[in-house]
């Protein structure tokens, strides 16, 4: 974007605070706009009639999240909080849409980003329907490598946040980690994680092969 369509948009955010365990908005709620991760981090998550979470994403600082607000209008299809203190800023539909009328590019970038969420959100549903979760282990870590562009990754979530996302519970999950490192798959070192057998986690993976 050019500095001019920069400056519309910062006439229309609203800059917000939220504390570590504060509901950004509920299942719901009327979509009134969407928000982008300035510092901190957010969960998206579902809960079952029974109290079960299902984490949906997680983001970080500079991603967007709840866009599909600006184009349908409707209400959220999930919650959102915030799991430390995080600072995003918030774009009203009415007058961020009334910006793309004049600003197709606008448009058109939120679209990508949406593709990409769409392409993200789709792996998951892979991941929980077909593999089993030494699998959906297995290709988390193959992707968080990826995104950090090496193999010694850093987890930014806590054992239970990981189990939600994996659709699995903290005790069945240190199980598996347990296992893959005596399978010398991975070593352990508190929150970071260094892969050593990346032809048998993409085994795993693809189900292929079973831990």
């Amino acid at each position: 974007m050019d500095e001019g369509q920069l400056h519309k948009l910062a006439q229309i955010v609203v800059d917000q605070q939220y504390s570590r365990g504060q509901t950004i908005f509920s299942e719901g709620d009327e979509g009134l706009g969407f928000y982008v991760v300035v510092s901190g981090r957010v969960k998206i998550y579902k809960l079952s009639a029974e109290g079960k979470e299902q984490i949906l994403h997680l983001f970080g600082a500079g991603e967007p999240f709840a866009e599909a607000a600006v184009f349908v209008g409707a209400c959220f299809p999930a919650h959102a909080l915030a799991l430390k203190p995080s600072r995003v800023f918030f774009f009203p539909r009415q007058a961020f849409t009334t910006l793309i009328q004049h600003n197709p590019a606008l448009a058109m970038n939120m679209m990508a980003a949406l593709s990409l969420r769409l392409k993200k959100f789709a792996h998951l549903i892979e991941a929980l329907s077909l593999k089993e979760v030494p699998g959906r282990l297995a290709t988390h870590l193959l992707l968080l490598a990826e995104e950090q562009e090496r193999d010694v990754i850093r987890l930014d979530l806590t054992k239970s946040h990981l189990a939600s996302l994996l659709g699995t519970i903290p005790e069945t999950l240190s199980r598996i980690l347990t296992k893959m490192v005596k399978s010398q798959l991975i070593s352990t070192n508190g929150a970071t994680i260094t892969l050593l057998n990346r032809n048998t986690l993409k085994a795993l993976a693809s189900g292929e092969q079973r831990l």
